[in-house]
């Protein structure tokens, strides 16, 4: 066992203890630089503070802002969702009596984020699978993106400072890089996980497919017109103004959706609380480290168990950001409970222990719960609870879904 001493909580020993415990498994690690996001700070008294500064008027109208930073209307919320210190559901409720038109359109972008969660729950690795290219001959790769380029260099930038970039500028670098350079979708996309705090296999590899036209009715074209009404500035100090390669609309890409089956509901986990024992430990899992966590709610006396996966971290080599993200929620953490961190396999790490844990909706919880047998296994906190919803569209999904969760 690879057990690790707790770290105080804050950036600095957040930053040290990356770099001590977990370098070997940082990408891009030059001289042992270790740096955090330069925008989000971890922790649950840092989600707490976002979601109580947001006021959702005028998101209907700003949300694709990009530039300058004041006239976004993005929540910023994201970071802290994808590791569940704040649930959709408290989104969804805070909300609450906002403008209409700002509520319902943020709304629909949390069901777009459950229907991110149905999806790969239902797909899982396979949303990688059966997608195939048919490009013209006479399509040649290019430099996938062109940091000469502002519009490029510009967001590249901050996505690799703050492990954070606004929707529309994700579709932009997804769209250069696969609809008008050629390149393979999931290697886009695999940098875009390496560096995104809010990163997760659902919603990143859901926007890309539908950036490319396998998840929608055709691919997004990323063109000039939409710097110059999204980003005006970018346009005037760019050193390609005069030669500018998104002027006109790019070819159709050739991507084809993927065939097979609608996934299997079972993937979903439990709709009730499934107990065959008296649980001595809570794991948590990367997917829920809030207060909220159900199987932590259920049990705030135990000790609580978070295993960094060491060969799971060695192949997707995340970027540092992310792991001082998720050091500093964790060392927050320690502070009001019983937290033993350990590195290695968590399967070996948690042999023999009678877990409490909540369902994760991925592919990875399924695989480790099932040599692991947890003895109380509480279900995950869905918006929309699984109902044998399709998942084959997100508006088909929306019509089944329920319009007002509760």
């Amino acid at each position: 066992m690879t057990a690790l001493s707790v770290p105080a909580p804050g950036r600095e020993s957040a930053e040290t203890f990356v770099r001590a415990h977990l370098g070997h498994l940082v990408d891009g690690l030059v001289d042992d630089a270790v740096a955090g996001s330069g925008r989000f700070a971890g922790g649950q008294q840092a989600a707490d503070a976002a979601l109580a500064a947001f006021d959702v008027t005028g998101y209907a109208r700003s949300r694709n802002e990009v530039l300058p930073p004041e006239r976004r209307g993005a929540s910023g919320l994201s970071p802290y969702i994808r590791h569940g210190l704040v649930q959709l559901r408290d989104v969804w409720d805070h909300v609450e009596g906002g403008p209409a038109r700002d509520v319902r359109k943020f709304r629909d972008e949390l069901l777009w984020q459950e229907y991110a969660r149905h999806w790969y729950a239902r797909f899982g690795t396979r949303s990688r699978l059966g997608i195939r290219r048919e490009l013209p001959a006479r399509f040649e790769p290019g430099p996938g993106w062109d940091r000469h380029m502002a519009c490029v260099d510009e967001m590249l930038a901050e996505l690799e400072h703050d492990g954070w970039v606004v929707n529309q500028a994700r579709m932009w670098l997804a769209s250069q890089w696969s609809v008008r350079e050629g390149f393979w979708w999931p290697d886009g996309e695999d940098h875009f996980f390496r560096h995104l705090l809010d990163g997760s296999r659902a919603a990143n590899r859901l926007g890309w497919q539908w950036t490319t036209g396998v998840g929608s009715s055709k691919p997004y074209g990323f063109g000039r017109w939409q710097v110059r009404r999204r980003a005006p500035e970018l346009c005037g100090r760019c050193s390609r103004a005069d030669d500018c390669p998104i002027e006109d609309r790019p070819d159709d890409p050739g991507y084809v959706a993927p065939e097979g089956a609608d996934g299997v509901p079972g993937e979903l986990g439990p709709d009730q609380v499934v107990c065959t024992a008296v649980p001595e430990a809570v794991w948590l899992t990367a997917e829920s480290l809030g207060r909220s966590d159900p199987a932590l709610a259920a049990h705030p006396d135990l000790p609580v168990i978070f295993v960094f996966d060491e060969r799971l971290l060695a192949r997707l080599r995340l970027a540092a950001k992310r792991l001082v993200f998720l050091t500093e929620t964790l060392a927050e953490l320690g502070e009001r409970h019983d937290l033993d961190l350990r590195l290695g396999d968590p399967v070996v790490e948690l042999q023999g222990t009678a877990l409490a844990v909540t369902h994760a909706p991925v592919p990875g919880f399924a695989r480790r719960a099932a040599r692991l047998s947890p003895v109380e296994v509480h279900p995950w906190p869905w918006l929309v609870q699984p109902a044998g919803q399709r998942v084959t569209s997100f508006s088909a999904w929306r019509r089944r879904a329920a319009p007002e969760p509760t």
